[in-house]
């Protein structure tokens, strides 16, 4: 047996293991059931209701057909193997040298994809950022962090909406609310929730001396369309407030009280949406997260290990971070919580932020 038999040999193992993990063949009659409610010609009466139907579709079929795919490449690999067997081919062996390259990387992929195994890791979701300690540095810091997830969602091919974003008095931003559809969003984004921390020389500073600015990152999963029905708020229990969305100036400032702002009276809890063209929109986008952040809450409650999956609330403030990104006197960014560390934070910045995402997925699973 060659080293390129054993090696195709574990990976067709490593595999048919995350086909168990992926419940892959559960998928496969998901795909059946879905593709029947996506030819109900009803169903796009209700335009959200299409799109969740869809989007879900969609993100099944590519699970399964990422699987499928691999083993379809396993065995033609396979194949090329057995006829090396026979007679040396030196194309032939460097073609299947690249071919198993590129398998073990994809199937790496696969097994990271396994690790998304929570009840609602495959969910879109909610993110919110906040500005912490620090002022108009964190502020600025704030923005700077939405900007960095708003391109690791490109790279990622996510679509992203955000929903509404409160700008500092002088520079950066308070807080932003966005969502992020696609692939295993929840799963992936709840490896960044928590306290991020900024070491730089400010930009604010005459005497341009060095800072530390804080922002922390919540995120929460997206209701499911059923899920979401068996939410019932009674409206007495709703304020709802409307007025201009708010913006740097320009022509980004609403000039029609379109924006939204839903607060829960019983729990406090708020949602805002002034996104959308028209009032009617954001205030369906607005009670969508409102429902969300109480099912949150809920799940909180009577689901402890939840809880500690979404890890201890720290103040956004000195000590609490999971990350830290030092632009000076060096350059580094560095994850607290799994030592992982990249020597080039404008990489990061950019929105490369698979290793780390992997990194805490995998200290998650051995723990």
């Amino acid at each position: 047996m060659s080293d390129y038999t054993e090696r195709l040999r574990d990976l067709g193992g490593r595999i048919d293991a995350a086909r168990g993990f992926l419940g892959i063949e559960g998928k496969r009659e998901q795909i059946a059931d879905l593709e029947v409610r996506a030819s109900d010609p009803g169903l796009w009466d209700d335009a959200a209701r299409g799109q969740q139907v869809t989007s879900k579709l969609s993100r099944v079929k590519a699970d399964v057909e990422r699987h499928d795919a691999l083993q379809r490449r396993v065995e033609d690999a396979l194949a090329m193997d057995e006829l090396l067997e026979g007679e040396a081919d030196p194309d032939l062996t460097k073609e299947l040298t690249t071919s198993i390259a590129s398998l073990e990387r994809d199937v790496e992929k696969l097994e990271l994809a396994a690790l998304l195994s929570g009840t609602h890791d495959g969910a879109d979701a909610i993110a919110t950022l906040n500005a912490g300690a620090g002022g108009t540095e964190s502020q600025d810091w704030a923005e700077m962090l939405l900007r960095m997830y708003l391109r690791w969602a490109e790279v990622q091919g996510f679509e992203v909406e955000v929903d509404e974003i409160h700008h500092g008095e002088e520079a950066g931003i308070k807080s932003a609310v966005f969502q992020v559809h696609g692939q295993n969003v929840y799963g992936l984004l709840s490896a960044e929730r928590g306290v991020h921390r900024l070491v730089r020389i400010s930009p604010f500073d005459s005497q341009k001396r060095r800072h530390t600015s804080f922002a922390s990152l919540d995120v929460i999963p997206m209701l499911e369309e059923a899920d979401e029905e068996d939410i019932e708020i009674p409206p007495d229990e709703l304020r709802i407030d409307v007025y201009r969305s708010s913006g740097p100036g320009g022509q980004s400032v609403n000039t029609t009280d379109s924006a939204v702002r839903i607060t829960h009276l019983p729990s406090g809890l708020v949602a805002a949406c002034q996104n959308e063209r028209s009032q009617l929109q954001n205030k369906a986008v607005a009670m969508r997260i409102l429902k969300a952040r109480l099912a949150e809450r809920e799940r909180e409650k009577r689901d402890a290990e939840m809880q500690e999956i979404r890890g201890e609330r720290k103040a956004v403030d000195f000590g609490s971070q999971i990350r830290s990104y030092v632009l000076a006197p060096y350059q580094m960014v560095k994850d607290h919580r799994t030592d992982h560390e990249v020597g080039d934070p404008s990489r990061v910045l950019d929105g490369d932020l698979d290793g780390f995402i992997e990194a805490e997925l995998r200290r998650r699973a051995s723990a």
